[in-house]
């Protein structure tokens, strides 16, 4: 269990535009980037482990979006060998997964604010608040993938409105219906700066695809940053948790 100290006047909060958080996240990134890459590869064994057990390749599917149409995209999510078992387990995977980038967030404010860093602080989410973050990845992730399933598009204007969920349950200790709500009310009304920054923030976390899929290892956690620096900017530098 943790509590929570009136945080520190040290570290920065970006202003309310989109190349300031995205700039912010930046910063913030280049100095949690080890910790990134270690949670993903936590992440990358796990799906590699259900991969093995459905016999659905994720990487041979994402190199054929470079010729990407409507018939392509349906071809890969419902008619691939194992694509229904792939996406069942590495759905609840992902869940279970997310406060592990929860943590992330938490060592992006560490580092923001001056304070060591710790390797245990990767796992906060564990511990701080567990029930709230995983059943806000619940939700969440439903509504991301019913997105997903109208030609991927419409995600990119409903992820925004969730960018501030995880910082809200992890600083504010809110419960997950507290979080969505404040955190799609916030993005309504500043869609516009949400919106540039989310997409910015995707694209960066998703260009790694583009070195052979490997290279989604060192940028797919930006967008946890993101969140991060766009709390930041609307609910000031968060108090800082610390472990009992």
């Amino acid at each position: 269990m943790s509590e929570f100290n009136e945080f520190d006047q040290q570290g920065s909060a970006p202003n309310r535009d989109t190349g300031s958080i995205i700039s912010h996240a930046f910063e913030m990134y280049k100095g949690v980037i080890l910790y990134a890459v270690v949670a993903m590869i936590i992440y990358i064994i796990g799906d590699s482990i259900i991969q093995s057990i459905s016999g659905f390749n994720s990487y041979a599917s994402y190199s054929d979006f470079k010729d990407f149409d409507a018939d392509a995209y349906r071809e890969i999510l419902f008619n691939r060998p194992g694509t229904t078992l792939y996406y069942s387990f590495t759905g609840l995977f992902t869940i279970l997964l997310s406060p592990l980038f929860v943590g992330l967030i938490y060592i992006a404010n560490k580092f923001n604010t001056k304070i060591p860093v710790e390797f245990s602080d990767l796992f906060i989410g564990y511990r701080q608040n567990l029930g709230n973050i995983l059943l806000y990845s619940l939700i969440s992730n439903i509504i991301l993938w019913i997105s997903a399933l109208m030609c991927v598009i419409p995600v990119f204007f409903v992820f925004p409105l969730f960018l501030l969920g995880y910082p809200i349950l992890l600083f504010e200790n809110a419960n997950a219906m507290d979080a969505i709500s404040k955190s799609y009310n916030i993005a309504r009304e500043n869609y516009g700066v949400f919106l540039g920054a989310g997409i910015l923030a995707a694209l960066i976390s998703i260009s790694g695809l583009l070195l052979c899929c490997i290279g989604i290892i060192f940028t797919y956690p930006f967008i946890y940053i993101a969140m991060y620096s766009a709390y930041c900017a609307y609910l000031g530098k968060p108090r800082q948790i610390t472990k009992k």
